[in-house]
């Protein structure tokens, strides 16, 4: 019996290996120990008017018009969600989030749902809350201070923030321990771990990194990059990163003389609405360079003007180039483990929204660190904002001691100079 046993497995692992070709040996054994369920089949999603069109095609070339196609109808639609303005760019944003979200939660219920396991989407969906009221609510609070001071609920949830964030969570850990099932605590354990002008150029030199990457190693790709993903190839992985730091000085270069790139989205109280106007800060302020001497004689300059904006872009896409795509090789060797091909088929061509985001979200807490490391200082609204929440004993003090400092310093007459 344990021979038969043994042989049964033996097949169904090779048949498994032959359906996607690449898997490694440890992927067997994941499958072994957590009951996974067989490949996902895939169909073709293109549009019926796309595959007529293109009937005459090879597949290789049928590919790269459908994925051309509708890269662009994507980045055609991204400028008007840009145009359309902030409110309706965070509304995308998190509907983006959602999705991707769905996509990977689903692929957890296909392979997992047969152990039965007690609110696996409904915990996977109450933590997803949790952690965007814990990391949005203090930020939604400095941008929109007026706003929130107006209504109190939302002055409450602004002022207890952090307890009710801690509070969230607290429920998630007691709901998690009374779902624990005999038998698959492991299983289970190894689910918690699963669950997780600054906006567009980051954006923009990812999907630039992805498109010329595409383009460079569909022409000349010969070298193979990274096992995961057999079809990267170092022509293309560098031609991208070229691509993507000439174009990351392009793009930021034309974003700095617009204000509706370089000003910050404020609410204004006078007019009860959102305002994108002010003075541009220097980072968006044309600057003179000089050049080094050794590309003086090349480039027959000795200074050069250009934005401070686009030296941090430099860092931008070089990141974009180099580091971003381990994000979508992460993304490959997570898919691999669970046997699919795609996240979802929501976009024909090119598979689901997390397909497209992987390395999005890489880029995306880079910039941040970014920001807050080398760009963000000192925020005066904030400043203010606190110090309007004190004691008026509080505020006297901290008035006096700044008065006595303005006085030493020379920036304002002391009361017996005047």
């Amino acid at each position: 019996f344990r021979k038969k046993l043994f042989s049964l497995f033996k097949l169904q692992e090779s048949e498994s290996e032959n359906k996607l070709d690449g898997e490694t040996a440890s992927d067997s054994e994941s499958k072994s120990e957590f009951g996974g369920s067989p490949p996902v089949p895939t169909s073709d999603d293109t549009p019926e008017v796309l595959n007529r069109a293109l009937s005459n095609l090879s597949s290789r070339w049928k590919n790269w018009w459908v994925r051309g196609i509708l890269t662009l109808a994507m980045i055609t639609f991204f400028f008007i969600i840009i145009y359309l303005g902030p409110m309706v760019l965070m509304t995308i944003v998190m509907c983006v989030q959602i999705k991707c979200f769905h996509e990977i939660i689903t692929i957890g219920y296909n392979v997992y749902h047969s152990y039965d396991l007690p609110w696996f989407r409904t915990l996977s969906w109450y933590f997803l809350l949790c952690v965007n009221y814990f990391f949005h609510g203090e930020t939604v609070t400095d941008y929109f201070f007026t706003l929130v001071q107006r209504e109190e609920p939302l002055r409450i949830l602004s002022k207890y923030h952090r307890f009710i964030s801690f509070a969230l969570y607290l429920t998630g850990f007691c709901m998690f321990v009374l779902s624990l099932v005999k038998k698959h605590y492991r299983l289970q354990f190894y689910m918690v771990w699963l669950d997780r002008g600054w906006f567009i150029v980051p954006i923009s030199c990812v999907i630039c990194n992805d498109i010329m990457a595409y383009m460079f190693g569909f022409f000349f790709g010969r070298t193979p990059l990274i096992k995961l993903s057999p079809k990267k190839t170092w022509e293309g992985f560098i031609g991208g990163f070229f691509a993507t730091v000439l174009f990351g000085l392009l793009l930021s270069y034309v974003m700095s003389g617009y204000r509706c790139f370089t000003c910050p989205v404020e609410f204004n109280n006078d007019t009860n609405s959102f305002t994108v106007d002010c003075e541009p800060s220097e980072l968006f302020q044309l600057q003179e360079y000089n050049i080094p001497l050794v590309l003086q004689s090349v480039v027959g300059w000795k200074t050069v003007r250009m934005y401070p904006f686009q030296i941090h872009s430099i860092a931008l896409s070089t990141f974009a180039s180099l580091i971003g795509p381990f994000g979508g090789f992460f993304a490959s060797g997570f898919k691999r483990a669970f046997k699919i091909k795609d996240f979802a088929n929501t976009i024909p061509g090119h598979g689901g929204i997390m397909d497209r985001f992987d390395c999005q979200y890489l880029m995306a807490t880079f910039v941040n660190v970014y920001i807050a490391s080398f760009i963000r200082g000192p925020n005066p609204s904030k400043l203010i904002q606190q110090f309007l929440t004190l004691r008026p004993d509080q505020q006297l003090h901290i008035f006096n001691t700044l008065k006595a400092h303005l006085v030493d310093k020379g920036v304002l007459v002391g009361s017996e100079d005047a």
